[in-house]
């Protein structure tokens, strides 16, 4: 069978299993059996297949076909124009967490600083801002000890040596003296209940890393309230969130005494990461 055959065979067994968009999804997971890029795919699309290809290939469908996420199947997803290696035990990186790197980069001016992820994942985050800020230091911290050895994998090969990787739970593997200009976060923030969690990708990535308790802003009021015992003066505590949790997360920085409290949208236009400046709660100066 050419390739062109069977990749619309596959994208009809995809579009049958309700996959939204089979064709991309048919193309990509092609494109990863056969080693080769879209390009190629594009200008021999009337070869034959090989049969070692095909058949992984049509593994590659079956899976797709089930719900397996593409970056799963692939082990790679884009984020911030950085090939990131991928594992069932983070979250997929998506495109709309790229706001909070925007956020992150739009108040780091300064040629030196440091930065803190919390719940690093694949390292995205902290690695975007890392590659266009090479004079910071920037630390991400997962409690999954598979999650930093990933992200320490994916700093590796994309030689972004600013970057370091800890496991720690939060903050609970920083030393008091640890202290950043700015601290981003993209923690669980699901309700239990939130028919979401049975749909799409998610059905796949790891629960404890998308669902949070009181309705999703367990983790997010948690982060508010320890997060300036290692903010420096003045700095910035950033945090992805639901698109409907943006009043209830400013809230919780406002009652804990932030400063120039706002939230920024997404590429979908939803407000996705909230942000605020620390100060001191009593005489509104920045904190020594």
């Amino acid at each position: 069978m050419i390739l062109d055959h069977l990749l619309a065979r596959a994208a009809s067994r995809l579009a049958a299993a309700g996959s939204p968009s089979p064709r991309l999804d048919a193309e990509v997971l092609l494109c990863h059996a056969l080693g080769v890029d879209r390009t190629w795919l594009y200008t021999w699309g009337d070869r034959q297949a090989p049969s070692i290809e095909r058949a992984r290939f049509e593994a590659l469908v079956a899976a797709r076909a089930q719900g397996r996420p593409i970056a799963y199947l692939t082990g790679e997803r884009e984020f911030w124009g950085l090939a990131l290696a991928t594992s069932p035990h983070t979250l997929i990186p998506r495109p709309d967490t790229e706001c909070l790197v925007e956020a992150a980069l739009a108040r780091a001016a300064a040629p030196e600083g440091r930065l803190l992820d919390l719940g690093t994942g694949t390292g995205a985050i902290a690695l975007a801002f890392a590659s266009e800020r090479p004079g910071w230091s920037v630390l991400g911290v997962d409690i999954r000890p598979e999650a930093v050895g990933l992200a320490v994998h994916n700093a590796t090969r994309l030689g972004i040596a600013n970057a370091a990787f800890r496991e720690s739970d939060w903050f609970a593997a920083l030393t008091d003296d640890e202290c950043f200009d700015l601290i981003v976060s993209n923690p669980p923030y699901i309700a239990a209940d939130d028919p979401h969690l049975a749909q799409g990708d998610v059905r796949f990535e790891p629960h404890s890393a998308l669902v949070a308790a009181d309705g999703g802003l367990f983790d997010l009021r948690h982060l508010v309230r320890e997060a300036g015992r290692h903010l420096l003066p003045g700095g910035w505590l950033m945090l992805e969130h639901g698109f409907e949790q943006a009043e209830a997360v400013r809230g919780v920085f406002e009652a804990a005494g932030y400063v120039e409290v706002a939230s920024r949208v997404d590429l979908g236009g939803h407000a996705r990461v909230s942000l605020g400046r620390r100060v001191d709660d009593e005489t509104g100066a920045e904190r020594p």
